[in-house]
């Protein structure tokens, strides 16, 4: 896995429903018994979760949202409010809710998917679990206003949180590329305020690195407010990006936490 996973062509197969524009299925599989909607972090793509998706296959079905902006969306105008991003992705998932699903969310992409799961279960339907990653709760807050500096802050904010990814933004033109998406979830992030509401009744399991700059374990165990449901910590060793190296144990726990769904029949 790459952290900024914005480079090249769209990885992954679509399944010829309307609302493909969002969702991209890298390992499709119509048998399986869960469906697991992978949010990607700020500047991230559909493709970062390629080799997850490759892990839980066959018996997760992984859907990869694509947010505008990027890759093969990348001439559409990227979103800068989180709330509205997340009104877009819910009416865009309702298709998908035909099979038993659950959200997983990478850093911007965890707060996302906690709205999104609001407004999925006020229309009715019911996630399985929410796995938020890499993010500290919603009613936690720090002044951050990285989008409102230079590129080159945004740049240097990248490599300190993902090494794999430093040869490519020094490219020009990679950089140029991403930047309008890449600043857009900055704003989307470090502007969003949690609304009042009804918070959520499923299980909710925060997951993060122990070395994450991002996030502290104490900021993310306040997860457990925003919902009535199990709450669970993990903390797995790595940083912002502990995903790339800790791909078997995510996954591993990934299938045992979603539990009977993901056993497919004798």
């Amino acid at each position: 896995m790459t952290g900024t996973g914005t480079t090249g062509t769209t990885t992954g197969t679509t399944t010829g429903r309307t609302d493909d524009i969002w969702i991209r299925a890298p390992h499709p599989n119509p048998g399986s018994p869960v469906r697991l909607v992978c949010l990607p972090h700020a500047g991230g793509a559909a493709s970062y979760f390629f080799p997850m998706s490759a892990a839980l296959a066959p018996d997760v079905e992984v859907l990869s949202v694509q947010y505008p902006g990027r890759q093969d969306r990348r001439h559409e105008r990227p979103v800068d409010d989180l709330h509205l991003l997340a009104d877009q992705l819910a009416e865009a998932l309702e298709p998908w809710t035909d099979r038993p699903f659950a959200l997983f969310g990478h850093s911007y992409g965890a707060l996302v998917g906690y709205e999104v799961a609001r407004r999925l279960r006020s229309a009715g339907h019911h996630p399985l679990a929410l796995f938020a990653s890499g993010r500290r709760a919603p009613s936690t807050h720090r002044d951050e206003r990285l989008h409102l500096k230079p590129d080159a802050s945004l740049i240097a904010e990248l490599k300190e949180l993902d090494g794999t990814v430093g040869a490519l933004l020094d490219n020009e033109e990679i950089v140029a590329m991403i930047m309008p998406a890449l600043r857009a979830d900055y704003r989307a992030v470090e502007t969003y305020v949690h609304r009042p509401g009804p918070g959520l009744d499923i299980p909710v399991t925060a997951l993060i690195g122990d070395d994450d700059p991002k996030v502290t374990s104490q900021e993310a165990a306040r997860w457990r407010e925003h919902t009535t449901s199990e709450f669970s910590l993990e903390i797995f060793p790595g940083g912002h990006f502990y995903l790339a190296d800790r791909l078997m144990e995510l996954t591993s726990s990934l299938k045992r936490r979603l539990g009977g769904a993901t056993r497919t029949p004798a």
